[in-house]
């Protein structure tokens, strides 16, 4: 990566002074060299093990937790659960893992709107993809969601897969929130504001 910035700046400068390019140009060069830098550190998908432990659930999304509240979950659960959501930024990493192993017994995507993502609403209104995964300790359910930029989910799991615990769920391009549904008896173990790491933070305790 280093040595193509390099060969760049070195190509521009050799331009500026043996052509006399209008500056102009140096910034639309420049422009686009950010924009392909971005890019690439978007679609970034660092390797992260983990050690399983069914008592743990684990955070699917790199970001900032922006709500923690009790909600009657009607798509799957019909009941109250505790909802934790993640907003991801343009600058975060959007490949989102599995917060905890078992089995894949619900899975739907939903078209719909394309709100802001940090809006309540873009939880049921927008685009989004719900995948259920239940284990003997607990059922959960995820929920990713397609935000204003965000435009197309990816999703790799199907009903009756077994998952592992920081396997790779899918992925929101230029995207933007994930929602976890817990048992309302869970200890959370975050708190609003708080900066997740997909396979690090510890959401909750079973």
């Amino acid at each position: 990566m280093s040595l193509g910035i390099s060969v760049i700046i070195l190509a521009m400068a050799f331009a500026f002074f043996y052509f006399s390019i209008p500056a102009f140009f140096y910034i639309l060069l420049g422009g686009i060299f950010i924009l392909n830098i971005w890019v690439i550190a978007f679609f970034r998908n660092p390797k992260r093990p983990v050690t399983p432990d069914d008592h743990l659930i684990l955070a699917p999304a790199d970001g900032v937790v922006v709500a923690i509240e009790q909600v009657f979950e009607k798509e799957f659960f019909n009941d109250k659960k505790q909802q934790v959501s993640i907003f991801m930024s343009p600058f975060n990493v959007h490949f989102n893992t599995i917060p905890l192993s078992g089995s894949v017994s619900y899975k739907k995507h939903h078209r719909g709107r394309y709100l802001v993502a940090w809006n309540p609403k873009s939880s049921t209104l927008n685009e989004r993809t719900t995948v259920v995964i239940e284990n003997i300790n607990a059922t959960i359910m995820i929920r990713q969601i397609a935000g204003y930029i965000a435009r197309r989910i990816i999703n790799h799991v199907h009903v009756g897969d077994s998952v592992k615990q920081g396997d790779e769920l899918g992925f929101i391009k230029f995207g933007s929130r994930v929602d976890l549904f817990l048992p309302v008896d869970l200890k959370i173990n975050v708190s609003l504001g708080d900066i997740t790491t997909a396979n690090r933070t510890v959401i909750a305790k079973i």
